[in-house]
């Protein structure tokens, strides 16, 4: 009876250290990835749900190649403490192994040093500042789709060779804000422009920008430059309209635009407006498939760059996951990101590309303008193209940017 009763108990404790053993297995083979976004806040429209359904659509064209793939969300609320607090804990304790997405450039400032330090994988595809691959640039981190620098030069650019030679910027006051305004202002004196004067509006929770427009326009500038975005640049398009300052000759440059934007504003409002973007769903086939697939999975919305590039991060990142083996790539993101480098990109959202020692994803930049309402032929087409930027011209050159992985 003894020996029955032993091995009865010792059964017993196999069974119940089963679940635990299998639990264990599943997340030694799974990678898990972490969107961390705004999906509250001024910057929802152009991450947010449809970010989260973009990440997921790439894991799931990933397809089966031997391990699981977990995607999770959280909002940080455009606040690097609470970025940071989430981040921690995903890596700690959930076995987050890559972060993606990011938003607010302070957010992602503040993650790229988290990553590095937890030697995990971080993917900014929805921040501007170009300092991510400059002074701040880390061995784990990679930054997609669009950068202060090619916002500049692209549409600052544009601008003052169509005659906007005098400037009056309304500037974020943070990170992105600040980086936005200071590299198109570079590129306006670079050639042969002004800047007259400038105003910092308070990030998060400006609403009204009407003393702010009222400055610009006193200064006598030819050209207003939003260095803003989202839920910000939409009000300040609209209250300049409502002021008619387009009317008595005064443009409107928004250097940073998504497409989402443009479907808020509508085209009577937002007529002849131009951006930059790196993504349109409208390009070629390859675009328009994606759209057609992105859309089935978060409805019918207008599809930004920002969005893209999750997807489009996500393929990539899982590929040299899957060349590299899932134990390797969970034991050192800085390898994962290294892995990354040395493979080609290529998808049906941005196409085929790069990833170049600092960090920066390389692909065109398309200078677009916003359609007149009669020339819209349907639901999102939004934009005629002006010019296309090649890939190796659209981002600044590796020299230039500081970064201290770039060998002299």
């Amino acid at each position: 009876m003894a020996i029955a009763r032993r091995a009865l108990l010792g059964a017993a404790a196999t069974a119940a250290a089963l679940p635990g053993r299998r639990a264990r297995a599943q997340a030694a083979n799974t990678i898990k990835i972490g969107v961390l976004t705004d999906m509250s806040g001024p910057y929802r429209d152009i991450n947010g749900p449809v970010s989260v359904a973009c990440a997921r659509l790439g894991a799931q064209e990933f397809g089966a190649h031997g391990f699981q793939v977990e995607v999770v969300f959280a909002d940080h609320q455009n606040k690097p403490d609470v970025a940071l607090n989430i981040a921690r804990q995903w890596f700690d304790r959930d076995g987050v192994d890559m972060i993606l997405n990011m938003a607010a450039s302070s957010v992602a400032l503040a993650l790229w040093e988290l990553t590095r330090e937890k030697n995990k994988v971080g993917i900014a595809t929805s921040t501007a500042t170009a300092d991510l691959t400059g002074r701040a640039c880390t061995p784990n981190t990679v930054h997609w789709v669009y950068d202060t620098w090619m916002l500049g030069r692209s549409t600052g650019g544009a601008m003052v060779k169509a005659g906007g030679d005098t400037w009056f910027f309304i500037t974020a006051d943070y990170a992105f804000g600040h980086a936005l305004e200071r590299d198109t202002a570079n590129f306006v004196r670079a050639a042969g422009g002004r800047v007259l004067g400038g105003v910092r509006t308070p990030f998060p929770g400006t609403t009204d920008f009407s003393s702010f427009l009222l400055q610009a326009q006193s200064s006598g500038a030819k050209v207003i430059g939003l260095a803003n975005a989202g839920t910000d640049t939409i009000n300040c398009i609209k209250q300049a309209a409502e002021f008619g300052l387009t009317r008595r000759g005064v443009k409107l440059a928004s250097m940073l635009m998504f497409l989402p934007d443009v479907h808020a504003l509508g085209l009577n409002t937002a007529q002849g407006l131009i951006c930059s973007e790196t993504f349109y769903w409208d390009l070629n086939d390859r675009t328009r498939a994606f759209a057609r697939r992105a859309r089935a999975a978060a409805g019918q919305v207008p599809l930004g760059m920002a969005q893209a590039g999750d997807y489009s991060a996500v393929l990539h990142y899982l590929k040299a996951v899957a060349d590299m083996g899932v134990a390797a790539a969970k034991a050192d993101g800085r390898a994962v990101v290294q892995r990354m480098k040395a493979m080609p990109t290529d998808d049906d959202a941005f196409g085929p590309g790069r990833i170049r020692e600092d960090g920066r994803k390389l692909h065109p930049a398309y200078l677009f303008e916003v359609k007149k309402p009669e020339e819209s032929r349907g639901l999102f087409d939004y934009y005629k193209l002006l010019q296309t930027v090649p890939a190796e011209e659209a981002f600044r050159p590796l020299a230039e940017g500081g970064c201290p992985l770039v060998r002299s």
